[in-house]
């Protein structure tokens, strides 16, 4: 009874012996002394979505900034630097035969009147000064402008704008002198001063019979709409 008593504590202490051993190899192994049964699988980094776009200009020296979705996909981030060109921001300058079209048309209402129509066909604002200084036919003088007819401000007219001015073309109850018919009219602009006339003139269609004229023949102020250069 002895025997088996002694060889039951031998068989015992050496397999205390192994469990330690065993846990001294593990100890070494990963240097801690505790030993994680779930390391054993390897890790796989995963993207971090909370990341968003790359910054742009971060010194990647990409130059086509990427951002990345929440599945690690890259995607193209659009280039804001490629913009579109800005709007023209030249000064405004004076409206001209050569910066605007010019358009001539009779008509019914008021009787004996015709409209000019100025449209700004640059690309920057241009300032139509003062009235037409028009010329109808082989005239040498420029036709009186009616005072009463003067905008509060100058008309500007941005690109694609128009303008317009009226004008008298002959006295309606026939008390006018030295009526004629003529088939041309040149229309010039004046510049800031008022006192003389800049750029190129425009020369726009009349009809085919003709416009009839005579001493009353007068002109409205350049005007913003086409209503206020009517009313004269």
């Amino acid at each position: 009874m002895s025997s088996l008593r002694t060889s039951r504590t031998r068989l015992a202490g050496a397999a205390a012996t192994v469990v330690l051993a065993a846990l001294s190899l593990t100890a070494c192994n990963n240097g801690t002394g505790v030993h994680d049964e779930g390391a054993s699988a390897a890790t796989t980094p995963t993207a971090d979505s909370s990341s968003g776009a790359l910054p742009s200009g971060s010194g990647s020296g990409s130059s086509s900034p990427e951002a990345r979705s929440a599945t690690g996909t890259k995607r193209p981030v659009a280039d804001t630097s490629a913009s579109k060109a800005p709007v023209s921001s030249g000064k405004p300058v004076t409206c001209e035969g050569s910066n605007t079209k010019t358009v001539a048309a009779p008509l019914n209402r008021p009787v004996n009147h015709m409209l000019l129509t100025v449209t700004n066909t640059g690309r920057v604002s241009c300032h139509l000064y003062g009235y037409p200084a028009v010329r109808f036919g082989e005239a040498q003088a420029v036709p009186p402008v009616i005072e009463d007819s003067r905008p509060q401000a100058v008309v500007t007219l941005k690109p694609g704008e128009s303008g317009y001015a009226s004008v008298n073309l002959s006295a309606t109850d026939g008390s006018g002198s030295n009526g004629h018919t003529v088939n041309s009219l040149t229309v010039y602009f004046h510049g800031r001063s008022g006192n003389e006339s800049v750029g190129a003139g425009a020369h726009p269609s009349l009809p085919a019979k003709g416009v009839y004229v005579d001493d009353s023949l007068k002109v409205t102020y350049w005007q913003q709409s086409m209503d206020d250069a009517l009313d004269w």
